[in-house]
């Protein structure tokens, strides 16, 4: 397998390309946006200066890297030669299931359609395809040139051989898969969001303050990132989303999100991604200090 299709070149697809690329896989990476394939593109060259400097790969590793990706705003040319698609669009079902029919109808035979969800059902998502068998989630971790993490989903119809093939193009770029089967949040989500949920909920309920409860999950539990920054971080949006999403799928009132998230969202308070969620974010000096909403 060598020409792979990243679909989205947003945070999570331009980590996907990059680690793609760095490994000697010639990379498309499509966008509806020049403009975010223009800033994936430096945002690649960015992060590849980075591991120059450090001296984990050399000038002419970085140049290659960069000489593997080619951008297109144009879907079918972008899968046309494509041997495998990872979908790595917004975390919308709806917008994923057009995506998803729009690939399998260009891209060829034996092409394996993969989704970077975190949380969408890959059975519905390969349902709206021809080739169910050859659907399968490839769930990176964020930022993908640095987490070890792929958590690899088959759905109900996933084929044995095309899960086993997933599992070793991901050891290959140096990831750790982990197979898990297509229910509500997989594995990640499932235990993740509703401890972040739990956290805004105490801080809703006043409990404590944001970095009080940050502090009390980093020294006491050994978390690197506290969970009101690490949904910061995700995205307040993502976070919300996937708890609709584990709330529906399980019909359980213990998934619904909190009252302050679905709030934060509807006020346009997103996290790091716009400047302010939790924490207010200086995009120049790249520091961070709690919201004056919460201070």
């Amino acid at each position: 397998m060598k020409n792979i299709t990243v679909i989205g070149a947003g945070t999570m697809g331009n980590g996907i390309a990059h680690v793609f690329a760095m490994n000697g896989y010639d990379v498309t990476l499509a966008d509806i946006s020049e403009d975010a394939l223009e800033k994936a593109i430096e945002t690649i060259d960015k992060n590849l200066w980075r591991m120059v400097a450090k001296e984990k790969i050399s000038n002419d590793d970085k140049e290659k890297t960069i000489e593997n990706i080619r951008t297109t705003t144009v879907l079918a040319d972008a899968v046309k030669d494509a041997e495998l698609v990872v979908e790595a669009a917004t975390e919308n079902e709806e917008i994923k299931l057009k995506i998803f029919q729009q690939i399998d109808e260009h891209a060829p035979e034996g092409c394996i359609l993969a989704s970077n969800t975190s949380s969408i059902s890959i059975t519905k998502i390969g349902a709206v395809t021809s080739r169910p068998d050859k659907v399968i989630g490839m769930h990176f971790m964020n930022p993908v040139p640095v987490m070890k993490l792929v958590e690899v989903i088959r759905g109900y119809n996933t084929s044995d051989e095309v899960t086993n093939q997933i599992m070793e193009i991901s050891k290959g770029l140096s990831k750790v898969p982990v197979e898990v089967n297509d229910y509500p949040g997989f594995v990640a989500n499932r235990i993740l969001m509703p401890m972040i949920n739990e956290a805004i909920y105490s801080l809703y309920e006043g409990v404590a303050g944001v970095e009080e409860i940050d502090t009390v999950m980093k020294l006491g539990m050994a978390h690197p990132m506290g969970p009101l920054q690490l949904a910061d971080f995700i995205g307040l949006d993502v976070c919300h989303a996937i708890m609709k999403v584990l709330y529906n799928g399980f019909n359980n009132p213990k998934y619904a999100p909190c009252p302050l998230l679905s709030q934060m969202v509807t006020a346009g308070k997103l996290g790091r991604k716009n400047g302010e969620g939790f924490y207010t974010y200086n995009k120049e000096t790249k520091e961070s200090h709690v919201s004056k909403a919460f201070s």
